[in-house]
């Protein structure tokens, strides 16, 4: 059993425990002591052990040689070695009462209650002072509270079971089996993350661990924890490569592990349908796992956004806000870009200003919160992407598709009558100012970060836009547009091919 304690913390107790320990023996023994008193002087405790069993090689029966090397394994974790040299110290020199006053301590942390009792009892039988009738008395409290917390566990009362469990495991920190009843109570309370720890811990006290890294492996993988998940299944094939259930959990674990890391390769390298198709695969192979399909969730919300697919990142991110954590910054901040991608302003501001709550210091969401705040008062004015009836996701193909169609409505030669006339050449004017911004990508980049380009209010210090100037129309032209039909205006020529 393997029990790790900080080496520098007890290397000054052990160095002044073992100090006043007469040396009684040869030449050759003394200078064995001695050099493994220098060593553990240093902290270098496996070469003082060396010296010591050296000298115990020597002389077997030199008891300071063996409670000096039994001081030295309990600090080097090793509780049961430790146990078997201070009991043969007690069967050379019973009356050491400094030997069996440390078995009892080993004992009592074991939670071996009943021998940690019997040594106690001869330490206060040798020297009656309250602190020896203190440990007595604890042994006694310990066996209450183990007793207390057995009767919940075996009544499947776990919430209650917890405190006395806890309580022993104070005084009793190197009883795997405290460990794992309490982990247990925490698995069924609901407490996973305390579990995960309570049966770590068991993994550093048992010999033969498999078993608990496999349990610590998929309770990993139940909270989402991929990595740790991996880690702890890897420790269980160290201890035995042929385990057949660790091996099949170890290949799911990889493989779920490799879709992740392609996910997050694909949004480094912007390659956003692909990131997920990756996300697709693992909702199909992680229809049972909760919280993994919403960490995927968390991917694809970012993807979809990126891809512009508005509808889904929104309900993907809501999904992950909802039911996974509200305040993730990030998550707030990817859905208020696809609220930006359909139109809803006011919505992004929100999201954005609750990021921005949450994450102050980052520089991306304090800039997405200034271009949501800037293209909801956009909104309140000329809107170019409305004006031809698209999404803010069009692409320039689909700016000139629309443009064609409407200019060809909307072209004020169509219109007799002088007021609708005048509504066509409002349009016109509208339109041809919506193709202008939205296929020039210096005005388009311009107008999606909520400035307008032809807007002098947005572009101090800029002239008025041609388009914004006054016109002279006519019948049978247009301002000097020639659309190829025998219409002009301004001497632009207008082409619908």
């Amino acid at each position: 059993m393997e029990v790790r304690t900080s080496p520098c913390r007890i290397r000054i107790f052990l160095y002044s425990l073992l100090l006043p320990v007469l040396l009684i023996s040869g030449n050759e023994i003394d200078s064995l002591l001695k050099q493994g008193m220098a060593f553990l002087a240093k902290g270098q405790l496996q070469e003082a052990v060396q010296k010591f069993q050296s000298a115990v090689d020597i002389e077997p029966n030199n008891y300071q040689a063996l409670y000096r090397k039994a001081t030295v394994l309990l600090a080097m974790g090793r509780p049961d070695s430790a146990i078997e040299d201070l009991t043969k110290v007690i069967k050379l020199k019973p009356d050491f009462i400094s030997a069996v006053n440390q078995r009892g301590g080993v004992y009592l942390k074991q939670c071996n209650l009943e021998k940690a009792k019997e040594d106690y009892k001869v330490v206060y039988k040798h020297e009656e002072t309250n602190e020896n009738k203190e440990k007595l008395d604890l042994v006694t409290n310990i066996e209450t509270w183990f007793e207390y917390a057995n009767n919940y566990f075996e009544n499947n009362d776990y919430s209650n079971a917890i405190p006395y469990l806890s309580k022993t495991i104070d005084h009793c920190q190197w009883a795997p089996g405290l460990y794992k009843k309490r982990a247990k109570c925490y698995e069924e309370t609901g407490e996973i993350q305390k579990a995960i720890t309570d049966y770590r811990a068991v993994t550093k006290l048992a010999s033969d661990s498999r078993e608990i890294f496999l349990k610590v492996s998929k309770l990993n993988y139940l909270t989402g924890d991929v990595g740790s998940a991996l880690i702890q299944i890897r420790e269980c094939l160290k201890l035995d490569p042929d385990d057949k259930e660790c091996f099949v959990f170890f290949k799911k674990v990889k493989k779920l592990n490799k879709l992740r890391e392609q996910i997050e390769k694909n949004i480094e390298k912007k390659k956003w349908m692909e990131c997920l198709e990756k996300t697709v695969e693992i909702f199909k192979a992680e229809k049972e796992n909760e919280r993994i399909q919403l960490d995927t969730l968390r991917y694809s919300c970012k993807c979809n956004m990126k891809a512009g697919h508005s509808t889904e990142a929104i309900r993907d991110c809501t999904e992950v806000l909802k039911n996974l954590n509200s305040d993730d910054a990030e998550v707030l901040a990817d859905r208020a870009e696809a609220y930006i991608l359909n139109e809803d302003y006011e919505s992004a501001v929100n999201d954005y200003k609750r990021a921005h709550e949450l994450d102050e210091n980052n520089n991306a969401i304090s800039e997405g919160l200034q271009k949501a705040q800037r293209l909801l008062k956009q909104s309140k004015k000329k809107d170019y992407y409305k004006i031809l009836g698209l999404k803010r996701n069009a692409k320039k193909n689909d700016v000139m598709r629309a443009y064609r169609k409407l200019a060809r409505k909307w072209h004020p030669d169509n219109f007799q009558d002088e007021e609708e006339k005048k509504k066509a050449e409002k349009m016109f004017i509208d339109i041809a100012a919506a193709k202008e911004v939205l296929t020039d990508p210096e005005k388009k980049a311009q107008f999606d970060n909520g400035q307008d380009p032809l807007d002098p209010e947005s572009q101090q210090g800029s002239h008025a836009h041609p388009f914004q100037q006054g016109f002279h129309f006519h019948q049978g032209g247009f301002g000097g547009f020639d659309f190829g039909d025998g219409g002009s205006f301004g001497g632009f020529k207008f082409t619908f091919g």
